[in-house]
């Protein structure tokens, strides 16, 4: 049952665009004692029908500038291939504290950002 609650949790944060890994990850790492490594494959893999749906809908509202596209795409791949073999040669424990710190300094950014 928790799996369920985690995945309803986390669905509901990343269709409101939040992203459901910064609910996702800890989560399971958290309540389901599963390894930083394995929570984060998890994210990815739930990510990619929020994000097919997520550009369905933006490509519907005129939300997308495809000027952009090819560049994000690019090297949004170098990024994932790349963040790929350090997490994976990484110690768990480290990349828990990196992933811990990322969301504390995203939290704080979006208390300090101005519109």
């Amino acid at each position: 049952m928790m799996y369920v609650i985690i995945g309803l949790l986390s669905g509901i944060i990343s269709g409101m665009g939040i992203g459901g890994g910064a609910v996702l990850i800890p989560a399971l790492c958290f309540f389901m004692n599963v390894g930083q490594q394995q929570a984060q494959s998890i994210n990815l893999l739930f990510f990619i029908p929020t994000a097919v749906v997520a550009i369905i809908k933006h490509k519907k509202e005129g939300n997308i500038d495809f000027s952009l596209v090819k560049p994000v795409i690019i090297f949004g791949i170098v990024g994932a291939v790349v963040g790929s073999l350090i997490a994976v040669n990484m110690d768990g424990n480290i990349l828990r504290k990196l992933f811990g710190g990322f969301l504390l300094f995203m939290g704080i950014w979006e208390i300090f950002k101005k519109d």
